[in-house]
């Protein structure tokens, strides 16, 4: 049973943009490595910018500096 964890950050993508990765991953899955769809789970995890770090600052100041 594939196990897949997307983080993405929580900033706007809608529930028709999640329940296409969630597709698009376990159709993924089924093509290259002949998984059972049907034991394919997908976890979608947001992520305050807050709480995503790069490059030594968050996303939210990351965000900031580039406006």
């Amino acid at each position: 049973m594939p196990f897949v964890n997307i983080k993405i950050t929580r900033d706007g993508a809608t529930p028709e943009q999640k329940a296409e990765l969630v597709k698009g991953v376990t159709d993924l899955l089924v093509k290259v490595l002949h998984k059972n769809p049907a034991t394919t789970v997908v976890v979608i995890d947001e992520v305050d910018t807050d709480n995503w770090g790069i490059g030594g600052e968050t996303v939210t100041a990351r965000r900031r500096e580039n406006k």
